[in-house]
């Protein structure tokens, strides 16, 4: 079992930041990829970036040079770098590890709005 919780979400302006925090607990040496999803309301969820147990990440072509994620190892926490943050980035983002079986956080809501 692994347990993740989300944070760091709120109201931001177009073109500011937000970092989001992912701290896991539980079986963490299982973990092969943490990744960062957001669902917009009437929308499908979808992937945001992924980071490996190796560290290699990707991104989703929409947020490419604007997010980076990241890791800290000593405090078992995945992070999401949110830059140039534009309306339509606004969702609810979960954080998702995958060792084989899904796992998922309870989603921390990121609102962009003048």
């Amino acid at each position: 079992q692994v347990q993740l919780v989300e944070s760091g979400g709120g109201l931001v302006q177009p073109g500011g930041s937000l970092r989001l925090s992912c701290a896991a607990s539980g079986r963490i040496a299982s973990i092969y990829s943490t990744s960062w999803y957001r669902q917009a309301p009437g929308k499908q969820r979808e992937l945001v970036a992924t980071i490996s147990s190796g560290g290699n990440t990707g991104y989703a072509d929409s947020v490419k040079g604007r997010f980076t994620i990241s890791r800290d190892n000593a405090k078992n926490t995945v992070y999401l770098q949110m830059n140039s943050l534009k309306f339509e980035d606004t969702a609810v983002y979960y954080c998702n590890a995958y060792t084989g079986d899904e796992y998922w956080g309870q989603g921390t809501q990121v609102t962009v709005s003048s």
